[in-house]
């Protein structure tokens, strides 16, 4: 098992070699990419950050639950922080097991939580700006602010890495 968190770009061989092993009768990769838009606004990059010591502990924690879920598992996590650009790798989650059901159900399980609970922070970059996403200025009561460019969007009141 792997889980990382890297400013350096991720390697779908690494995340395929990271849980790969005679017993696994399947791999499945989920490949998180920077897309072009969000929520309906122009995307042209994004800065991803993160508390690295605590994203990796959490990753671990996270892989822990599913692999008592489901038989024979193994997981691999990376998130890549800094500046992307559209295209870039974000996230590489792998999963193998014994079968492609469990392996296809322990991915998504990983993806769906590495989302919800490691502390990464996206910031996108269109052409009106940059504003956060997943996260709500104390300051903004809603659309009253729109100048703060966060939090007042459909769907900016929730984490999320927009992958």
């Amino acid at each position: 098992m792997s889980f990382s968190v890297t400013d350096k770009p991720l390697s779908l061989d690494q995340a395929f070699a990271a849980v790969a092993h005679p017993g696994a009768g399947a791999v499945v990769l989920f490949v998180g990419m920077v897309r072009d838009e969000n929520l309906g606004r122009s995307v042209v990059r994004l800065d991803y950050e993160a508390y690295p010591s605590m994203a990796v502990r959490e990753m671990q924690r996270i892989a822990d639950e599913i692999e008592a879920r489901y038989a024979g598992v193994r997981l691999s996590v990376a998130h890549r922080v800094g500046t992307l650009e559209v295209g870039a790798l974000a996230v590489l989650c792998a999963a193998s097991a014994p079968h492609r059901g469990e392996a296809f159900a322990a991915c998504r399980a990983l993806i769906d939580a590495v989302k919800a609970r490691v502390p990464v922070w996206k910031r996108e970059w269109g052409h009106e700006g940059p504003y956060w996403v997943g996260w709500e200025d104390a300051r903004c009561l809603g659309d009253d602010h729109p100048e703060h460019g966060h939090g007042a969007h459909p769907g900016h009141e929730k984490a999320s890495h927009g992958l």
